[in-house]
């Protein structure tokens, strides 16, 4: 799978065993993954990679490695996932930026594509992220894809959680280009 994000800066594609370096880079960041239940060290990345390759073959998604469309250059991943949310296993999209590509809009360039993909390639109604009650960097990013807040619930670790949803029939209307008002059924001109 190899996608280009709608604003051309952002290529996704399958995650492979060589980006480990580039991915640790990202994922053993402790300020990146402050938010998941634990930290990352070169063993979880490894699993990390393995564990989405795994998804591409059993599901057809998981994570993928978001580059630079220019350079190639791995800057994060993000994805389509299926996780535990409050009980329910439901499609998740989520992702990690490296810190120094961090507030440049490529978050939510990457979350975007794998909505419009995931959306496109699969039957799922709905798209969840679940996140800390606290992250509102990800809520941002939720709300900036069309998401919106459904609820929150007491997570494993103790604390809360927040998921944000897109319904299928949100994600249609989002792309409707808006419709010109028909000077013959009254309305402005």
């Amino acid at each position: 799978m190899e996608l280009l994000t709608p604003r051309l800066r952002l290529r996704l594609r399958e995650l492979r065993e060589a980006d480990f370096d580039a991915l640790y880079a990202v994922l053993g960041d402790s300020d990146i993954t402050r938010h998941s239940p634990y930290t990352f060290d070169e063993s979880r990345v490894r699993n990390w990679i393995a564990r989405n390759r795994r998804r591409y073959e059993t599901l057809g998604f998981g994570l993928w490695a978001v580059t630079l469309r220019e350079s190639g250059e791995l800057i994060g991943d993000c994805g389509l996932t299926l996780q535990n949310i409050h009980g329910e296993l439901l499609p998740e999209i989520g992702y990690h930026i490296r810190r120094d590509r961090q507030r440049q809009g490529y978050a939510a360039e990457a979350a975007g594509a794998c909505r419009d993909w995931a959306f496109a390639h699969t039957p799922f109604r709905r798209l969840f992220s679940y996140l800390k009650q606290d992250n509102l960097p990800s809520a941002a990013i939720a709300q900036a894809i069309g998401m919106r807040f459904w609820k929150d619930f007491p997570d494993a670790e103790g604390e809360r959680s927040s998921v944000y949803a897109i319904r299928r029939e949100d994600w249609a209307s989002l792309r409707k280009p808006p419709q010109k008002p028909d000077p013959d059924q009254g309305g402005p001109l």
